[in-house]
């Protein structure tokens, strides 16, 4: 039976509301390129559970990390439930199996230094698949895709949806977008029961706005999600070779978890914020600490960095947010430019470097760290505005150091300094972070783009 299915459907039943790996039926192509299998297997199949509640040895650990470690697990084949604020008894004896191949004492719970070795291990696995967020236009959906497995991407059959795959085909990711006065989820349904005829599902469930079909396709094994608004389904679909379900299992669960039908609103106006808003953040400290333009993050229901996992948002102030990411060590991190030197009131004209990782739209759905030179002016307002996904990216002044923190416009306009872009100078940020007791790091980082990372806000 497929081991994938009764994983993620136990997940969806104890009450998640939005999944992975939903598309169109199409038959794989040809076969790809083996993936290494991680080094933790995937826990044993769980039966379907009542919605998790925190254990009390988790009670005390913020919801961010608590997110975080679950997150993590996933990664490492240990959990194989739902992300969320809850910290149940299937977690609990996850962080139980991970301590137990690593040779840890059995408790449950993490001290740093496992916290650290998880962190890193699920690292690793993101990084070997080549993990990334994207918002794929042509569905609408946003996903969390295996990108180093699946690097090559065409239009779907139909144009309304993105076809990955492998070099040969033994990985691939389907979206699709079904729309139309006589298109219902419960047809669609039906449809992905069926279709192609080689589909053999050995798991077929609809639960509110929302299925799942999973099995086998010929040689593959299948994972397809589906949500219905109205008259519109939308979804994706993982294919992959059964060799390859060391490998493959936890990302399809990882892509349940990361799934977002419909990140943009439907209602027939351009909704006041993204439902899914990009954005940079600097790392000010080694052990986790970075900020951010607090715009950005207004009304999330989390926050992620991109490659690393759930950040909790700890304070704002003086128009900048601090993030914590828990069970960081060792990050590369920027120092503060002297008091008073780039973008305070009264500070004259100067030239700053902008670090910061533009939105993927305007970068082909990539996360790369790019920057551009820009001059300030009074009140370090900026003459020409960043790119989209500058916000809250880093000004480096010419030693090297962090001079001040991007802030954006709500509404870009044409012409000189762009809506009112410009510099949340050092000083607020020193600020910020003595209102924490974060202590900033004091030694440069050598290239500063090492501290600059991508950050994600996903809204209601």
């Amino acid at each position: 039976m497929n081991r994938v299915a009764p994983l993620l459907v136990a997940a969806l039943l104890a009450g998640t509301t939005a999944g992975t790996a939903p598309a169109a039926a199409q038959a794989p192509g040809p076969a790809a390129p083996p993936a290494r299998k991680p080094a933790a297997p995937a826990a044993a199949t769980p039966k379907p559970a009542p919605k998790p509640v925190t254990v009390p040895a988790w009670a005390g650990v913020a919801e961010a990390e608590r997110m975080a470690v679950q997150s993590d697990l996933i990664w490492t084949g240990d959990y194989n439930g739902v992300i969320g604020p809850e910290f149940g008894e299937r977690a609990f004896a996850a962080v139980k199996a991970f301590q137990k191949r690593y040779g840890f004492k059995e408790t449950g719970t993490l001290d740093p230094a496992e916290r650290s070795r998880l962190a890193a291990a699920a690292q690793a696995a993101q990084a070997h698949v080549g993990w990334t967020m994207r918002d794929d236009r042509a569905s609408g959906v946003r996903l969390g895709l295996p990108a180093g497995l699946a690097p090559q991407a065409s239009p779907a059959a139909g144009g309304n949806g993105t076809h990955w795959q492998s070099g040969k085909g033994e990985v691939q990711v389907d979206t699709f977008r079904i729309v139309g006065p006589d298109v219902s989820l419960s047809r669609a349904f039906e449809q992905q029961k069926k279709e192609p005829k080689t589909r053999k599902p050995d798991y077929a469930v609809m639960k509110g706005d929302f299925f799942v079909v999973s099995g086998f396709q010929g040689l593959k094994k299948f994972y397809v999600r589906a949500h219905g608004r109205g008259t519109e389904v939308r979804g994706m679909a993982l294919f992959y070779d059964q060799s390859l379900e060391g490998t493959l299992d936890p990302v399809a669960v990882a892509m349940s978890s990361a799934f977002v039908p419909f990140p943009e609103s439907t209602a027939g106006v351009p909704a006041p914020r993204r439902r899914v808003e990009y954005a940079s953040a600097v790392v000010v400290s080694p052990t986790g600490d970075l900020v951010t333009e607090a715009r950005a993050l207004e009304q999330c229901r989390s926050v992620q960095v991109a490659g690393r996992g759930y950040a909790e948002l700890r304070a704002t102030a003086d128009g900048l947010a601090l993030l914590r990411l828990y069970g960081a060590q060792n990050l590369a991190a920027l120092p503060l430019a002297p008091a008073g030197t780039v973008g305070a009131v009264g500070t004259p004209a100067a030239d700053v470097t902008l670090v910061g990782v533009a939105d993927p739209d305007r970068q082909d759905g990539a996360g790369v760290v790019s920057t551009l030179t820009a001059r300030t002016g009074p009140g370090g307002a900026l003459a020409t505005a960043p790119p989209p996904g500058f916000g809250g990216a880093a000004a480096i002044d010419a030693g090297g150091r962090l001079a001040g923190v991007v802030r954006v416009a709500p509404t870009q306009v044409a012409g000189p300094g762009a809506g009112g872009a410009g510099l949340i100078p050092a000083d607020a940020v020193r600020r910020l972070l003595a209102q924490d007791g974060v202590t900033p790091a004091t030694s440069p980082a050598g290239d500063p783009k090492v501290a600059v990372v991508r950050v994600i806000c996903v809204r209601e």
